[in-house]
């Protein structure tokens, strides 16, 4: 029972260094110029080091000493949690671009009429070659640590379950095995409202006082402190991982099987096939929401990274955790038979994708940006371009505002604005902007970004995928009895590794990776740092949902 509750912890914290990442990923975009392709690679490169490994580990698992083998995959997915962090530590403060002279820069980006002499303008900084570097220094940092990760997990889940089912007896095993798979299940939810904690710090707290900071968590040049989340966790594996050193090696019990043979076996299997392809589909769809849902929900519906993370930890997570939970009470209360369990899975996910239809619809268009979703031919885009034309604007600023004339614009130059009034620290509102006309007169702008306007479409579309999503897992369980009861008991443990390896080759790697260049084909307005795309500043809302 110590050793379930041990593994209980690990795997939670284990599941918490992998999930806060995905919490944190536009974040991280944000900071480092990351387009959805790069960071979706990012998010599940963490795979191909657990692929490499995961066959072998599940065939050699009885001949080892395995707890001090979990041990010491836990020591590595510790070393990968603070490597993940070290990015922050190696780069400079976080750079934006602001209206205000501050500790950071005495430039500005308000409107500077040509000729004044004041070419102080921002963002048009010198490419420095050591920028570039550096970006290039983080992602290798980061995909490093992934991979560690993902070795660092290898003998985890495997050596765990098989130890648990070896020494538990027949009856408490199932109670057991069941106990990891809810937490397997918790340890993303608990992921997301780390990020959800974490994100709502300003990135740089270690680096700069709290007054310097002229942002809030509002603005959509706010970076939060994804960095922190990623110590928390690193540390709790590490405590985790103290305890299986000191765990006995046990009587292996001897068991015989040739792994070709055996491989073959299980894959001519017709169930095991086509549960397991249905499962690659399911999986690759719930990969790719996992790490780009927070990210979708801040878009669509204008919320920041904290409140998104908060939702998905608290709604969308603990309801898969109930229909994995109602999936096997069904089964067990009308001991279904192997038809039976394929009738559920089939009529769950009929019923799941009716409710996820309306999905489609729910959300509204991008907000009116000038120049961006404003179209330039029309009247007020060309009035924009001919009266921000004499302020000398710098093409890269973005420090988004939004006009009395509920139409954004990306900077306070490209809305003509010359005066900007400031109260402890933080912007108040622009005025005197030569773009902005209200009824007639020169109008005036408040900080931060127009929002897209869908809060009230925001319940409604959470409620619905939630339900969708309960109803997708009840047929969790019952798949997994499929696979189970379709195979030779001797193979059981096997044919799970080949399982969980044809999931991670086929879902878990390629899901991030398609969404997120799905997510970059309805990008509408790019970042660019030293002539190459970075991150993306505006989507085109209406596709990002459709796609």
């Amino acid at each position: 029972q110590f050793f379930v509750f041990c593994h209980g912890l690990l795997q939670l914290s284990q599941l918490l260094v992998s999930s806060y990442l995905k919490s944190s990923i536009s974040t991280i975009e944000k900071r480092y110029g990351l387009s959805s392709k790069t960071s979706g690679l990012l998010a599940s490169f963490n795979e191909v080091g657990n692929t490499l490994l995961i066959v072998f580990i599940s065939y050699f698992g009885s001949r080892v000493h395995r707890p001090r083998f979990i041990g010491c995959g836990a020591i590595l997915v510790s070393l990968a949690g603070f490597l993940m962090s070290l990015p922050h530590f190696i780069t400079g403060p976080y750079e934006y671009d602001q209206s205000v002279a501050s500790v950071f820069s005495n430039t500005t980006d308000l409107c500077q009429p040509k000729g004044t002499g004041s070419s102080g303008n921002l963002s048009d900084s010198i490419c420095a070659p050591h920028a570039a570097r550096e970006n290039h220094e983080v992602l290798l940092v980061m995909f490093i640590a992934q991979v560690l990760l993902g070795i660092g997990g290898v003998p985890i889940q495997p050596f765990g379950i098989s130890y648990i089912d070896d020494f538990a007896s027949e009856r408490n095993s199932p109670l057991y095995l069941g106990i990891l798979f809810s937490l397997t299940v918790v340890g993303p939810g608990v992921g997301f409202m780390l990020g959800s904690g974490m994100l709502r710090f300003y990135v740089d707290i270690d680096k700069v006082s709290g007054d310097e900071v002229q942002l809030t968590n509002r603005d959509p040049r706010w970076v939060g402190a994804w960095w922190l989340g990623f110590l928390v966790a690193a540390s709790l594996v590490a405590v985790a991982a103290v305890p299986y050193f000191f765990f006995p090696k046990e009587m292996p019990k001897e068991v015989g099987g040739d792994f070709p043979v055996v491989l073959l076996r299980n894959l001519r299997h017709p169930v095991f096939l086509l549960v397991v392809l249905a499962q690659v589909n399911l999986s690759a769809m719930v990969a790719g929401l996992a790490t780009f849902m927070g990210k979708f929900l801040e878009r669509q519906f204008s919320l920041t990274a904290s409140f998104a993370n908060m939702i998905i930890g608290s709604v969308n997570i603990p309801g898969a955790m109930v229909g994995i939970v109602v999936g096997g009470a069904i089964l067990k209360r009308f001991q279904m038979s192997l038809r039976q369990c394929s009738a559920m899975c089939i009529l769950g996910m009929l019923i799941c994708l009716i409710l996820a239809l309306p999905l489609v619809f729910l959300g509204c268009p991008t907000q009116k940006v000038a120049g961006v979703t404003y179209s330039e031919s029309s009247e007020i885009g060309h009035h924009v371009s001919e009266c921000s034309l004499q302020c000398n604007c710098p093409k890269e600023a973005y420090n988004p505002i939004c006009g009395s004339d509920g139409i954004e614009y990306i900077s306070p130059c490209y809305a003509g604005c010359r005066v900007v009034s400031i109260a402890n620290n933080s912007v108040l509102n622009y005025t005197n902007c030569a773009c902005i006309s209200e009824n007639g007169l020169v109008g005036s702008a408040k900080p931060g970004t127009c929002g897209t306007g869908c809060s009230h479409l925001l319940l409604p579309f959470v409620v619905l995928s939630c339900l969708a999503g309960i109803l997708a897992s009840t047929s969790h369980t019952p798949s997994f009895m499929l696979i189970l009861r379709s195979i030779q008991p001797e193979d059981k443990s096997f044919a799970v590794g080949i399982q969980f390896m044809l999931l991670r080759v086929l879902a878990w790697m390629p899901g991030p990776v398609l969404y997120g260049s799905a997510i970059d084909t309805t990008c509408i307005l790019w970042e660019k740092k030293c002539d190459r795309k970075a991150a993306c500043r505006y989507y085109d809302n209406n596709l990002f949902r459709q796609r």
